[in-house]
Order: structure tokens, then sequence, then C-alpha cells
């Protein structure tokens, strides 16, 4: 029937029957990929609109260290980051509120039961440590954004970067430098431990390692 424009979206695009992408079908396709640094801002912005926001609290700051999040996902961070000023009966969002929501919406919820023994402390401990050293004592990585050993999600520790701009292209010394940091969390492990000691810690940053 003329005049009638039908639109559909979908995430699997490639399990579409081609028979729907046949001219005169769903024959015009439009990729809407994730939002950009200067996109996530403004989405951030636009959540935190009505909200108690803090002064002080630097929504580019956020957008920087929130690659990757979708639209949905940082309405989520800025939801979740209220939910936490409430919680600590604060009448505003603060800079810590947005951060630990940041830390929850990428990598899941702390998890205060999980308690470790002294020893896998120090693992973990050193695990991270080796990773910030060679950050930040290599000039090609990204800036280290923060350090911690409190388990959450299914890491144990993290030692966080933030780029300092959002990057399409990476050259060979960026690369050498991601991979750098990547093992210094294992190589950290070998000089405190030895050889014989190091653990499955480094098994993530191994793979990550592989793959890039």
């Amino acid at each position: 029937r003329a005049g009638v424009v039908v639109i559909a979206a979908t995430n699997f695009a490639e399990s579409l029957d081609p028979a729907l992408l046949r001219p005169g079908r769903f024959d015009r396709r439009v990729q809407v990929g994730r939002p950009t640094l200067v996109e996530r801002e403004a989405i951030l912005a636009l959540h935190a609109r009505g909200k108690p926001i803090a002064p002080e609290a630097d929504l580019a700051v956020l957008a920087g260290r929130t690659a990757g999040m979708s639209g949905a996902d940082l309405a989520h961070l800025v939801n979740e980051a209220a939910v936490l000023a409430a919680r600590a009966s604060r009448g505003r969002i603060e800079p810590a509120d947005l951060e630990q929501a940041a830390d929850r919406v990428l990598m899941g919820p702390e998890r205060r039961s999980l308690v470790l023994g002294e020893e896998e402390r120090r693992i973990v401990a050193f695990h991270e440590a080796g990773h910030a050293l060679v950050a930040l004592r290599t000039p090609a990585a990204e800036p280290l954004h923060k350090v911690t050993v409190l388990p959450r999600g299914m890491a144990l520790g993290l030692a966080m970067q933030r780029p300092a701009q959002e990057r399409f292209l990476r050259n060979r010394r960026q690369l050498l430098a991601e991979l750098a940091v990547a093992a210094g969390g294992r190589a950290a492990e070998e000089l405190e431990f030895g050889a014989d000691a190091v653990t499955t810690g480094a098994s993530g940053d191994l793979r990550h390692v592989a793959e890039a």
C-alpha cells in the first residue's frame, strides 16, 4: 500500500531471512553503534537533568570511563547513583556515588560476602599493583584511573585505566603498552611469589594479551 513505511529494529541483523532484505522490502539499513565520548556526556547530562547532582561532579570525566556503555547503561548508571545517595540520606548525588554506580554497571555489585584469606589478599594486591606500576611507568599506556582490591562481579581486584581521549585506531607503540600493562599483574606475582606460585588470577590477562 502506498504511503506506508515500516520500521523495524534488531540486535541480530545477521540472523534475518535474506528475503526480508531484498530491494523493495527492508532495503535500507541504519547501523546504530555505541555512543561516542561526546554522545555519552550528552546522554549523561540528559538523564542527570532534574536530579540533585553536586556541582563538582564532572560528567565529562564520567563519560571518559564509560566507553562501550549503551544509552540504557548510562541511564541505569545515573539512576543507580541516585539510589546510592538516597540510601546514604544525602540530599545530592556526589561524585563518589557516580563513580560507585559506574563500577556496579561495568563490573557488578561489590561482593562483601566474599572473604579472601590473607595469602590470597596479598596475591591480589601484588597482582593489581603490577598492572598499576606498569601503567604508570609506560609512556604510551592510558592514564591510570583507580586501583582496587575489593571483589566486584567476577573480579577479585582491578586496575582501571581511563583513556585520555577516545581512540578509533591504535599504533604499535600503544598496542605494546597495552600488552605490557596486561602482563604486569602476572609478572608481579612471579617476582614476589616465584614462578611456581603464579595463580590462575592472570588467566583473563593472558586471554586479553592473546586476543590483542
